[in-house]
């Protein structure tokens, strides 16, 4: 059932990621998701950023042009949410590595401040395009976590794509997890690096989302429904299907490469 609820804070994070806050009481697990109806426009899936007290939050970059619109939304809008669904990061594990590309963090971060407060050690890679993307780069910090950055640009951190960080931390030192969001192929990227050191990792994964019931088969991901067997994956889950890393469904069903339009 759609809960109508009024965003009570927005937060410009970087210049093309807005946070929208707002009061929703059921309870919410990192790595979770809902679904959020803007009146006028279509619903999305988005990954909840907060998640743990009632004034939950969602984190959205400009993509298409409902993301766009939703940026746009101000402190007193009213939307529709209805949620939380899918499953969770499991915080059992001491050491993490924290793997974010763009927006990607957004889910990421209140996974590691779960684990942080049960006092597991967190190490983070962030990538984003440019020094000014970096996002949640700062939240991070303050949970404690050691955080190594990569930019596209070379404009803060090391100058390239965020798998080359994760896979020297990788190389550098014991992980008994990794967690990662972002773009599909660099998680495939991240999941690959650390088959050599043995150590699990768990992707967040994106798939064009419509019912959230795993009735629809809209966000088919090889035999799974990522609505209700993820988002979050283990990764030796994943590597096996053909289309991990290299392809999509759009909103019609037919698959897309990556890259494409």
């Amino acid at each position: 059932m759609r809960t109508i609820v009024e965003v009570t804070e927005r937060v410009l994070e970087t210049p093309s990621t807005v946070t929208l806050r707002f009061r929703y009481p059921p309870i919410a697990e990192p790595g979770q998701f809902v679904m959020i109806w803007f009146p006028g426009d279509d619903e999305l899936p988005m990954s909840l950023s907060y998640t743990d007290t009632d004034s939950k939050g969602v984190t959205v970059k400009a993509m298409g042009e409902t993301s766009r619109n939703v940026q746009h939304l101000e402190v007193g809008a009213r939307v529709g949410i209805r949620g939380p669904y899918g499953n969770r990061f499991d915080l059992a594990a001491r050491r993490i590595l924290v793997v974010g590309g763009g927006s990607g963090a957004a889910v990421l971060a209140p996974a590691a401040e779960a684990a942080a407060r049960r006092g597991s050690r967190i190490v983070v890679a962030l990538g984003a395009t440019q020094a000014p993307e970096l996002l949640f780069r700062a939240r991070f910090e303050s949970m404690g976590a050691r955080v190594e950055v990569a930019t596209d640009d070379g404009s803060e951190g090391t100058r390239g794509f965020v798998t080359g960080v994760a896979d020297r931390l990788l190389r550098e030192e014991p992980f008994d997890a990794v967690w990662t969001c972002g773009p599909e192929v660099m998680m495939e990227k991240v999941a690959r690096a650390a088959e050599p050191a043995g150590v699990p990792v768990f992707c967040s994964t994106e798939r064009h989302m419509k019912c959230a019931l795993g009735m629809c088969d809209a966000c088919a991901l090889g035999p799974y429904h990522v609505c209700v067997d993820g988002p979050v994956f283990p990764a030796e889950r994943l590597l096996p299907l053909p289309e991990f890393g290299r392809s999509h469904r759009d909103p019609s069903g037919r698959r897309v490469p990556f890259g494409s339009r």
